[in-house]
């Protein structure tokens, strides 16, 4: 698939484990186009100029952009099979294939690298992309979240075209093809409620596992992954026993120090979650015989990924994070992070999708609810709805209601500029939600507002 060149059209081409595969194929020397409804809604969408800039053709997604002289069409499985570009590619004969269908098949020609589990994946896949390349280890990256160093004027930055037959592969479960990839080593993170219940996911990393010819790194501070460690596999840990676990930690409010088999390492991330991310990536490149000493020297140089953490504002007064946190687990971990700053807080939420907000809508309630402190408030916007078919029978009202019944300060509003109105009200602030590029707009707006309320004093 990779030698021969080919002509793809890209269905749904912004989303972003769709982005990720069209610039590597793109990178890769194929004839790359696509579309999306975003880009047909916001023709100065930021992503579509970059494209643009990097040669991949964008089309309305009407169908007019979709011709014979294709060799092969994927598509989102967000994008209905009803869409004009469906009924266009099954007319004319061209050959289809969903966006995870066609990625299970893009690692049957490389050394895979599968990291999986319902939180991390980009943050951890980003992470041994980025320390493989400075290894000297030419990797080829397929992600989700965009690396902060592969970003260029041309390409996101959740991709990378490298010349050795490494691939490290950001393995969503989202859709359950998880279960049709057959790496040569396989990483699970965590296991948590989020696109299906645990229960479901479980059976999933089960199979994944049970494909993997090589190494396979579990989390063993994890419960809900205890029934995997039977299976021969390596184990991280922050707190339990493992084969990979910290000597020493130093907490800093927005790095981390820490030691492991006596080398001492730096990440420039704050929180748990970051240094579960590490460990499980140092782990890896450890059993793939890199010594701890390189790595050391490397990981403080990673930037992290896009709209994890990003502090717009920290003037000594105001903050202002933006995070991609959408699950109860994330979200928990966002807040023990943000929590450790400053003594109160006000999140401002985005629920993505109707469907998992109605699925999660207990659990979101219950991390909100146990993790704000007294002066914590949150504010709801209303839920982000990105086209398509949905029931649209809830609301962030809702949520908010369950959290004021459990004692603590929430509100739902209508719009941002609401938010706007009221920047005096708190010196911190956490925006947060997935698949909404706009958030981050809106969380620099806000640190702007933020910081003409202060006065600039360093911390």
């Amino acid at each position: 698939m990779i030698g021969k060149k080919q002509k793809i059209f890209f269905s749904g081409i912004a989303g972003s484990g769709m982005s990720a595969i069209a610039a590597f194929m793109a990178d890769k020397g194929h004839s790359v186009a696509g579309s999306d409804r975003s880009f047909d809604m916001q023709p100065d969408h930021p992503l579509k100029k970059t494209f643009e800039a990097g040669g991949i053709a964008v089309v309305p997604q009407d169908g007019s952009g979709l011709d014979s002289t294709y060799d092969l069409a994927v598509f989102s499985t967000a994008v209905e099979p009803d869409r004009p570009e469906a009924m266009q590619a099954r007319e004319l004969g061209i050959p289809v294939k969903t966006r995870p269908e066609f990625l299970a098949q893009l690692t049957e020609s490389f050394t895979t690298i599968a990291v999986s589990g319902t939180s991390g994946k980009s943050t951890t896949s980003g992470m041994l992309a980025f320390l493989m390349r400075e290894l000297g280890l030419a990797p080829n990256f397929i992600g989700g979240g965009r690396v902060r160093q592969f970003r260029t004027a041309t390409r996101p930055g959740n991709s990378l075209a490298g010349d050795s037959d490494y691939l490290v592969i950001e393995a969503c479960e989202s859709d359950g093809t998880i279960v049709h990839y057959r790496p040569q080593h396989s990483l699970i993170l965590n296991l948590a409620l989020d696109h299906h219940a645990v229960d479901k996911t479980a059976g999933m990393f089960e199979a994944l596992i049970n494909h993997t010819s090589g190494t396979v790194i579990i989390n063993a501070d994890d419960g809900n992954l205890s029934f995997l460690r039977g299976k021969g596999a390596v184990t991280f840990s922050l707190d339990s026993a493992a084969d990979y676990k910290p000597d020493q930690v130093l907490w800093k409010p927005l790095s981390t120090n820490f030691s492991l088999s006596g080398t001492a390492f730096s990440l420039s991330m704050p929180g748990r979650y970051n240094l579960s991310n590490a460990i499980a990536s140092i782990a890896l490149l450890a059993e793939l015989g890199i010594p701890l000493d390189d790595m050391a020297r490397l990981l403080p140089r990673f930037q992290g990924i896009e709209r994890r953490f990003d502090i717009h504002l920290n003037d000594g007064k105001g903050l202002v994070i933006d995070d991609y946190a959408h699950n109860p687990h994330k979200i928990a971990s966002l807040m023990e992070t943000a929590g450790r700053l400053r003594p109160k807080a006000c999140y401002v939420f985005q629920p993505h999708g109707f469907a998992p907000t109605r699925m999660m809508r207990n659990e979101y309630i219950e991390v909100f609810a146990g993790n704000m402190r007294s002066g914590d408030h949150l504010i709801l916007l209303p839920i982000f709805y990105a086209g398509g078919t949905a029931s649209r029978d809830i609301s962030s009202h809702d949520l908010a209601a369950g959290v004021t019944a459990r004692g603590k300060s929430a509100e739902a509003v209508e719009r941002r500029s609401d938010v706007l109105q009221r920047v005096s009200d708190y010196d911190t602030w956490v925006v947060f939600g997935a698949r909404d590029e706009t958030l981050s707009e809106f969380a620099r707006e806000l640190a702007n507002s933020v910081q003409k309320s202060h006065s600039s004093i360093v911390l």
